[in-house]
């Protein structure tokens, strides 16, 4: 064989390794994710993620159905992210109210930042459809139970009222935002979460009339 045509077969494409279910479906992600931060929400449809994607619409719909299976799959993997990290700290933290509001307020605004600035358009999207404001409720009572059985050991009672989760959760992303859009600081988001929490778990233990002391338990 002569040397021109060596180096002809050498030259030659090699064939693309066909990707897995799981991998075809990490990139799909991955792009959705690139679309939302670079053009928006609005612009996040299954044609374009095939476009974006390099491969067909039916590979699309293969994996995600509508537009709406593909917001609930950004918005599980967002919640995923947030509970491992979550769920990682609280192992590693010691067990006192200063440090588990400190891991609770931390892990929630790093994850968001984390994921930057697409994460609150996934959030108001999902609010579009009853169907997709159900799952996003799912995840949320999830995060609240979460919430509610890492701090309940510091109230008198073991229980938080679940008008005071949800005030915090509402807080939580509020403040999230602000921070992924630079309106705050994450520090500002962090401390003021943080004390928001302090002050929820305060209210669970009676009336406002109890302090935090130096340990991170409740005092009269």
């Amino acid at each position: 064989m002569s040397s021109i045509e060596t180096r002809k077969q050498d030259s030659s494409p090699k064939p693309r390794r066909r990707m897995s279910r799981e991998e075809r479906q990490r990139q799909l992600l991955d792009v959705a994710w690139r679309l939302v931060r670079e053009e928006g929400t609005e612009a996040l449809t299954l044609g374009r993620l095939a476009e974006q994607a390099g491969v067909t619409k039916p590979v699309v719909y293969d994996h995600f159905s509508t537009r709406p299976g593909l917001l609930a799959a950004l918005y599980q993997e967002f919640d995923a992210r947030q509970t491992a990290l979550m769920d990682a700290a609280l192992q590693t933290s010691e067990p006192t109210l200063l440090e588990t509001a400190t891991v609770i307020a931390s892990s929630y605004v790093d994850c968001v930042l984390l994921q930057g600035n697409e994460i609150p358009g996934v959030i108001a999207a999902l609010a579009s459809s009853p169907e997709l404001e159900k799952i996003k409720r799912e995840y949320e009572a999830i995060f609240m139970n979460k919430c509610r059985m890492a701090l309940s050991p510091f109230t008198r009672e073991g229980a938080i009222a679940p008008a005071s989760l949800r005030a915090m959760l509402g807080a939580a992303e509020a403040l999230s935002h602000a921070a992924a859009t630079g309106e705050i600081t994450p520090e500002q988001a962090q401390d003021e979460l943080f004390e928001t929490i302090i002050a929820m778990v305060d209210r669970s233990a009676r009336g406002g009339t109890q302090n935090v002391d130096e340990g991170g338990e409740l005092s009269a």
